[in-house]
């Protein structure tokens, strides 16, 4: 029996979104077929081994004296352990599963923490992880295999509200201004002028002291959930529906005035692109084992990239799950799809070239 370490919480503008989707997977994991560790990380960024009931996760009362180990990691590459502070006692693990959104999770910060240990993680690894989170940068990755990005501009801590506003008139109005690192539509807002554009500045570097400006696509969204390495398996197309400006945290987690068509009501044959896009999208960015690529459809039927989420949300109706439970597959089966497909990537070596 395999044992993985599931972590959830974290230090994160998402936190709450983690226990959330921390919660589902925990209690729909096969228990006989893998033993876990569940480690919860506070806000504050504290490591500790959970014991407790898992409601506790869900309605955030995890973190209590009576219910948490404090734990380490024993500083040693070649005989990795994670240590109960109080105990001494010594855990192997066999893989970490990380289900932390946002930065200190998802941004290949812990991917990098576990990789020195030689610990397997079942997901993206540090680069992919760092990459897609770079909302910039991704775009320039994928714009270099030929796909279209919106446009976009970085606007760095340093710069003025003149060059800020130069910056935005090389893309024109409505523009999208984001944090160059975060999830789940934190801090991100959509301007018509200068004057909303430099309130948005300042709110959007409340969350990441980089920021990016870009162009507002004149469509709508759809995504593709992904699971594999060598052999992609790919759920159907969603599509998202909304009544307002954009697709914002609240309406994300709530719903209210928004829609999710799962199959998309677009055409079966532009279904078929935006999958084949979403491949291209997922390898180039060198992903493994399972994300969500997310893409726009614009008036003329174009594709065109937004983000990929490395560790996309996981409860029950999140649109990961729901894409590939409309393809046939349960809830329980898609994570242990993950987990498998993380275990065997640790066996999947690309080979060095040899020169005949």
């Amino acid at each position: 029996m395999k044992t993985i370490a599931i972590l959830f919480g974290g230090a994160s503008y998402e936190y709450e979104v983690s226990l959330q989707s921390s919660y589902s997977i925990i209690s729909n994991i096969d228990t006989f077929k893998y033993n876990l560790i569940l480690i919860g990380i506070t806000k504050q960024g504290e490591w500790c081994r959970y014991l407790g009931d898992i409601n506790n996760i869900q309605n955030d009362t995890w973190n209590n004296p009576n219910d948490t180990i404090p734990l380490a990691i024993q500083l040693n590459a070649n005989t990795p352990y994670l240590i109960e502070t109080t105990t001494n006692k010594r855990l192997k693990i066999d893989a970490v599963f990380p289900i932390l959104h946002g930065k200190n999770g998802e941004d290949g910060t812990v991917q990098g923490l576990f990789s020195l240990f030689q610990i397997p993680i079942i997901g993206c690894d540090l680069i992919s992880s760092a990459l897609c989170m770079d909302k910039y940068r991704s775009h320039l990755v994928i714009e270099a295999i030929g796909l279209r990005c919106p446009t976009s501009r970085v606007i760095y801590q340093y710069e003025d509200s003149e060059e800020i506003i130069t910056k935005a008139s090389d893309i024109g109005y409505p523009i999208f201004v984001k944090p160059l690192k975060a999830g789940s539509s934190f801090g991100i807002s959509k301007v018509d002028n200068d004057t909303e554009l430099v309130s948005a500045v300042l709110k959007a570097r409340s969350y990441d002291t980089i920021v990016t400006l870009e162009e507002a696509i004149d469509g709508f969204e759809v995504g593709c959930a992904i699971i594999g390495n060598q052999n992609l398996l790919i759920g159907e197309v969603d599509e998202i529906e909304i009544s307002n400006d954009f697709f914002d945290f609240k309406e994300k987690y709530s719903l209210q005035t928004s829609k999710i068509h799962i199959p998309s009501r677009i055409p079966l044959t532009l279904a078929s692109q935006v999958k084949e896009t979403a491949k291209k999208i997922y390898k180039a960015l060198g992903c493994t084992t399972f994300a969500r690529v997310d893409m726009f459809i614009d008036q003329n039927q174009n594709i065109i990239f937004n983000e990929v989420n490395t560790i996309p949300g996981f409860t029950s109706h999140s649109r990961f799950p729901n894409m590939l439970k409309a393809a046939g597959y349960t809830y329980q089966q898609i994570i242990e799809m993950i987990i498998e497909e993380g275990l065997t990537y640790e066996n999947y070596q690309i080979k060095e070239l040899s020169y005949q």
